[in-house]
């Protein structure tokens, strides 16, 4: 079996596109770059994020009842990074989603209510019901082998 580093570097195989999930707590709006999302079920229509247990929303899971996320087009890749903490820069470019803050002009917005958690390993899993769905038009960005990708051929 392989060291961490080998896992790390296995799953860096695996292409995903980018989130960012957002909240509000503490008085304002708080949010992170996810890239372990995945729809769980149609019906109910239910997803799954996972937070690591060394960032802000897992502290503050307890106080995450609602989210967004955002799926982020390819031109959004700055907005991946300041929520990742890979740049330091300010964001406010939020708009509504069913009184969830979401990020303005990205691929897809979904509005979640948590209905579990589930702890697993150093991370917990949010498992939410989507409330409200908005989509629009572009390409995703990916995240593939520890970098950012366009999709060449939509």
């Amino acid at each position: 079996m392989g060291g961490a580093q080998e896992f790390r570097k296995a799953m860096s195989k695996f292409a995903t596109g980018i989130t960012v999930v957002t909240t509000e707590f503490d008085g304002s709006v708080q949010g992170m770059t996810v890239n372990a999302f995945m729809s769980v079920s149609l019906d109910p229509q239910l997803i799954t994020i996972s937070l690591d247990h060394r960032t802000n929303f897992y502290e503050n899971a307890d106080k995450i009842k609602r989210f967004g996320v955002s799926i982020l087009r390819e031109e959004q890749q700055e907005i991946s990074m300041i929520f990742a903490k890979q740049i330091d820069k300010a964001f406010h470019d939020f708009t509504m989603l069913d009184q969830i803050p979401v990020i303005n002009d990205a691929l897809t917005t979904l509005a979640c209510t948590v209905i579990n958690t589930v702890e697993a390993g150093d991370h917990l899993l949010l498992i939410a019901k989507v409330d409200e769905i908005k989509l629009d038009e572009g390409k995703p960005i990916l995240y593939y082998n520890s970098n950012y990708h366009k999709l060449e051929n939509p």
